[in-house]
């Protein structure tokens, strides 16, 4: 069995069933318990499980409610908004993402000439009154705690908007750059807004690196610019920047 796929069992593995020891693991996936206890190392350091003493344990990637992450460093997240709204030009079509930071993006566009299409309930609110912002919400089903709009539905729409740019969030950015999500049903959506967008703008904060997430939305190779403040993890960006995205720190 490849690496990569075995590295993928065990993750799922390790979600679905909950604990589970070298020996358990290496059993199941035909592969020496040294094998296993290497695959546990680069997974824990990969933040995709937590290696314990003699096995692995599932790491809670449950999404907190949005009115929890959007109060944790919300002047850095400020910064990276503002930063953000000054790439946009006027009369250009937005698309936003529904995570916390592409929110406060919302909120720098007020009085500008633009059409914004957005999957977010807290866009609406920001700018449901601003006149000059043509505002464009896509359907699907209401995921009330994190309020966004997801599923099918929402997908189906977007396969009818053509975006000048995209303001991506996610959970977590891992090692090499890959572009991470904690909920598989947010995945499909954020898949189909890269699709949509002539430039993909990923937001991340310092706490996205390697931040959460089991899902994968995209490589380095989907996006075009990342606007963050976490010039220390310079592995990471340095993969970016070889991927050919330009890397803006705040």
């Amino acid at each position: 069995m490849l690496r990569d796929r075995r590295h993928e069992m065990i993750v799922r593995i390790v979600r679905s069933e909950g604990p589970a020891t070298v020996e358990a693991l290496a059993e199941r996936l035909d592969a020496s318990p040294a094998t296993i206890r290497r695959d546990l190392v680069q997974l824990h350091d990969d933040g995709l499980l937590r290696r314990v003493y003699g096995g692995a344990m599932p790491i809670d990637e449950r999404d907190d409610p949005f009115v929890d992450v959007a109060a944790v460093r919300g002047a850095e997240k400020d910064r990276i908004a503002q930063r953000c709204a000054e790439m946009i030009k006027d009369e250009e079509t937005i698309l936003l993402d529904i995570g916390t930071t592409a929110h406060r993006v919302a909120s720098y566009l007020r009085g500008r000439p633009l059409t914004v299409v957005t999957s977010s309930l807290a866009v609406l609110e920001e700018l449901q009154d601003e006149e000059d912002i043509q505002l464009i919400m896509l359907g699907g089903m209401v995921r009330r705690d994190y309020r966004s709009l997801v599923g099918f539905l929402t997908e189906d729409n977007l396969r009818q908007i053509k975006a000048d740019r995209l303001f991506l969030g996610t959970s977590g950015v891992r090692p090499g750059g890959h572009v991470m999500d904690t909920t598989v049903v947010e995945v499909p959506v954020k898949r189909a807004m890269i699709a949509a967008s002539d430039q993909v703008v990923l937001v991340a904060d310092v706490g996205k690196f390697p931040g959460t997430g089991m899902a994968r939305v995209c490589g380095p190779e989907d996006l075009d610019v990342i606007v963050t403040n976490a010039p220390g993890d310079q592995a990471t960006l340095t993969a970016m920047r070889e991927a050919g995205v330009e890397v803006i720190t705040v």
